[in-house]
C-alpha cells in the first residue's frame, strides 16, 4: 500500500467486513421468534450430495413462532425431516402433507443466559478482529514513516484517525452485541 488514505480505506473495509460477519453469526443464534435464517447450517442428503436445506426447499415464516419448509420434491420431505432433527438446534419438525412445519420451542432462562453469553463471546472475537486490523494498518503506516514516505506528523495523524475508526467499530459492535442480547432475553 502506497498512501495513508489506503492504509485506511483498506482497514475500514475489513473492519466492516468482520462486522457484517458477526451480524451472520449472530442472525444464527436462535431467540425465541422463528428465523427461517437459522436452518442455515443443515444440509441435506439430495441425490448423493449434501446441499444446503435452502437449495432443496422454500423456507418461509408460517407465524412468529413457525418455519414452514416446503419440499420442491414429494419424496424429500422424510429426509429433511430427519435432518433438522439430527441438526443441534433442538428443534422438532412436524409434516403436514407437503409442508414440514418446524415451530420454535420456548426457551429455558438458563438457555437465554446461556445464548448471551455466546452472543457476547462473538462480540469479543469480533473486537479482536478490529483491533488486530488497527495493529496491521498501524504497521503499514509506520512502514511508510520508515520508508520516508511520510513526516512523523502525518504518521501520529494516520494513528490517531486509525484509533478513531477502531473506536467506532468497537462501538458498533457493542450495540449490535447488546441488540441481540435484548432480543435473546425477551420473552
Amino acid at each position: 500500500m502506497s498512501s495513508i488514505p489506503e492504509i485506511r480505506k483498506n482497514a475500514e473495509h475489513k473492519m466492516q467486513q468482520s462486522i457484517e460477519a458477526l451480524k451472520a453469526n449472530l442472525s444464527k443464534l436462535r431467540t425465541g421468534r422463528a428465523n427461517p435464517q437459522l436452518l442455515d447450517t443443515v444440509h441435506v442428503e439430495y441425490y448423493g450430495s449434501m446441499l444446503p436445506l435452502s437449495q432443496v426447499a422454500n423456507l418461509s415464516l408460517l407465524d412468529a413462532r413457525t418455519i414452514g419448509v416446503a419440499p420442491w420434491e414429494k419424496g424429500m420431505g422424510a429426509k429433511i425431516e430427519k435432518a433438522i432433527r439430527e441438526s443441534d438446534l433442538g428443534l422438532n419438525p412436524a409434516s403436514q402433507g407437503d409442508l414440514i412445519r418446524v415451530p420454535m420451542p420456548p426457551m429455558t432462562e438458563e438457555r437465554r443466559k446461556e445464548l448471551t453469553k455466546v452472543a457476547r463471546g462473538e462480540g469479543e472475537n469480533t473486537k479482536v478482529a478490529v483491533r488486530n486490523l488497527r495493529r496491521d494498518a498501524n504497521e503499514h503506516v509506520k512502514r511508510l514513516l520508515k520508508d520516508k514516505l511520510v513526516s512523523e506528523d502525518d504518521e501520529r495523524r494516520a494513528q490517531d484517525d486509525i484509533q478513531k475508526l477502531t473506536d467506532r467499530m468497537i462501538a458498533e459492535v457493542d450495540k449490535i452485541v447488546s441488540s441481540k442480547e435484548q432480543d435473546i432475553m425477551a420473552v
